[in-house]
């Protein structure tokens, strides 16, 4: 694949994302809308209706197909889709990579070397179980879709009166920060001292 190849999804995602093929921007909002109203009102499971979705078209489909070889006329063309050895291996080779630093950084945690970090995640857990008891994933999802939509494009039109609003928050929050640091995080023990073995 080409250099100009490659960008060609990244540009029409970037397109999407600040909204200059809008009719695609709505679009994502339109189905995102509908998929929201489906999963959380009729209480389907995810299951049943991405199976029913995937039944419905391959019989539209296969009657198409068929309908067009009954009347002599060329059968409808699906792009063919083939995943090369080499770009598994890259795709593997990423995430072994990622997955290996996860799990340093949990077992850092975990043994409690460093308290600081053990504490943030302790937290960001706390807060993301409030979260999910009061929202679904469903609805954390389409708020999540909602907000990858609009956001760039309102930062893209605004961008400038929201990066001086977001110095000001950020000078706030690190004056309230390096207070709870002094206070608080520098008088909890760093790392736990390991007992001598005699």
């Amino acid at each position: 694949m080409s250099e100009s190849e490659a960008q060609l999804p990244t540009a029409v995602v970037a397109d999407v994302l600040l909204w200059k093929r809008w009719h695609i921007s709505l679009g994502v909002i339109v189905v995102a809308t509908v998929a929201w109203i489906v999963f959380e009102w009729t209480n389907l499971p995810f299951l049943t209706i991405c199976s029913d979705v995937l039944l419905i078209l391959i019989v539209l489909l296969f009657m198409h197909a068929n309908f067009a070889a009954l009347r002599n006329k060329q059968p409808p063309t699906l792009p063919e889709l083939v995943v090369s050895e080499e770009m598994v291996n890259n795709v593997a080779a990423s995430f072994r990579v990622k997955i290996n630093n996860v799990l340093l950084i949990a077992h850092d945690i975990t043994i409690g070397k460093d308290f600081r970090i053990f504490f943030k995640v302790v937290i960001c857990l706390w807060l993301l179980s409030v979260i999910g008891s009061v929202f679904s994933f469903f609805t954390l999802a389409y708020i999540g879709t909602l907000l990858m939509i609009t956001i760039p494009a309102l930062y893209r039109k605004y961008g400038g009166y929201v990066d001086k609003c977001c110095g000001v928050i950020n000078r706030q929050l690190s004056r309230h920060y390096r207070i709870v640091d002094e206070n608080v995080f520098n008088r909890l023990p760093r790392n736990i001292p390991k007992e001598k073995e005699s």
